[in-house]
């Protein structure tokens, strides 16, 4: 029988630590939370491998590094209301739920929904309200949020979700060109986002997150 708590804790520590993740409670969520449980059932073996768990239809579970230095960077407090967009099963925001006040997970695969819904049960993870609906689109009835980040590739922020972002809130969103890809963290002030390279990593594009394409003479 596979020991996963064992590859939970190799997981943390030759993908999480080396990675200069040094934040006790982002640790501490990445030992507790169990990622198996998150993927699909073809997965489970592969589940602590270090790189993107492919999902289909272009989306993945973003690598446990990934997410680990996009939550270290974004710094989040347990005061905290987090949007996470493109939950796919919910790995994502049950990590975060550990270390925010509650978490907003946004999916627009109904099946994908209700199996998170179902895995964030079983995990005991109380404070994260499932929202099925287009990713681009956001949940505004639940914001603004102070935090928001998004599972998966983009070539720009769509300004719907940029406006759910509360004044002084933070982003990290992971901006592909082409086959290349950066980590950026926005910080929001006086309405405007500006961004800062954070560090490399990569993603397919998410659906409705690329840039629009515009005919020019």
């Amino acid at each position: 029988m596979t020991d996963f708590a064992a590859r939970r804790t190799m997981m943390v520590d030759t993908q999480v630590r080396p990675s200069d993740v040094t934040k006790f409670p982002i640790i501490d969520a990445m030992l507790r939370v169990p990622r198996e449980n998150f993927v699909p059932a073809a997965q489970r073996e592969a589940a602590y491998m270090g790189e993107n768990l492919e999902l289909g239809e272009g989306r993945v579970i973003l690598e446990p590094r990934t997410l680990a230095k996009m939550l270290d960077a974004l710094d989040v407090s347990n005061d905290e209301l987090v949007l996470d967009v493109g939950a796919g099963m919910g790995y994502s925001s049950a990590v975060i739920a550990h270390v925010a006040e509650a978490v907003v997970a946004v999916e627009d695969d109904e099946t994908m929904a209700s199996e998170a819904q179902e895995s964030l049960a079983e995990a005991g993870v109380d404070n994260v309200i499932l929202h099925v609906g287009p990713l681009a689109e956001g949940a505004s009835q639940h914001g603004p949020y102070d935090v928001m980040l998004v599972q998966g590739g983009i070539t720009e922020l769509p300004l719907t979700l940029q406006d759910q972002i509360k004044d002084g809130g933070r982003v990290a969103c992971l901006f592909m060109q082409g086959a290349l890809g950066e980590v950026r963290i926005g910080h929001k002030n006086g309405g405007v986002i500006s961004w800062r390279m954070s560090f490399n990593a990569g993603a397919p594009v998410l659906a409705g997150f690329g840039k629009e394409h515009v005919f020019e003479l």
